[in-house]
């Protein structure tokens, strides 16, 4: 993804409007196991940053370790005003735009990641209409795409600092189901690199690496 002018959830990772993701066939239980997933595994790279790191250049063009997780930290954010509360984009305004990791990095985006997955569990909350840029959507569509984010970006951080980036199993083929209905229209937005044909014989996440435009 190319950074834009942050911070509106368009939703997650940066799709451009009127893309609404979901995960066919997967039950809210698998959807949410996937959240979680991903947002623990993005944890666990967060945790690994060295001090000489916040500044390294991720595959995300033009964005540094530091404006990846604040990019994930602002996204995180938004999900109880948008699930809980029901706001729209306009009643949050410019709450969380600009820096919202401060001198605690590593702890401000654990609480968000926390705040996060508390909105998507509690009861029902997948049934919810939530209110996104591109208009209405289900929460669970919502939850959907941002797990699809998290994990994507979670490669990035791994391939920036130089740990292992692997994602848990099934995450990588739960994300691939959920972007490919739209992925083409990815890089004709601007905010993807176009995809690259995946090698021969390629598993599931190097071919969702490979169609949002990563060089594994």
């Amino acid at each position: 993804m190319r950074p834009g002018t942050v911070r509106r959830p368009i939703p997650s990772h940066c799709v451009t409007v009127g893309f609404q993701g979901r995960i066919d066939g997967m039950a809210d239980n698998e959807i949410l196991l996937r959240h979680r997933q991903a947002l623990e595994m993005f944890t666990a790279r967060v945790r690994a940053v060295k001090e000489e790191q916040w500044d390294t250049p991720t595959p995300c063009t033009e964005w540094s370790v530091s404006d990846l997780v604040n990019h994930l930290t602002t996204e995180q954010l938004w999900v109880p005003r948008l699930v809980r509360d029901g706001a729209t984009i306009a009643e949050v305004g410019d709450a969380y735009d600009g820096d919202q990791l401060g001198n605690d990095p590593v702890g401000t985006w654990e609480r968000a990641a926390a705040a996060a997955i508390e909105a998507f569990n509690e009861r029902n909350a997948l049934r919810r209409i939530v209110h996104l840029s591109y208009g209405d959507s289900s929460a669970a569509a919502y939850c959907a795409q941002m797990t699809t984010d998290a994990a994507v970006h979670a490669w990035d951080l791994s391939r920036a600092i130089g740990a292992d980036e692997r994602m848990p199993d099934g995450l990588a083929d739960a994300a691939l189901r959920e972007v490919q209905p739209y992925a083409h229209a990815l890089s004709k937005s601007g905010l993807f690199a176009a995809a690259i044909e995946p090698p021969s014989g390629a598993d599931q996440q190097t071919k969702l690496l490979c169609l949002l435009g990563r060089h594994p």
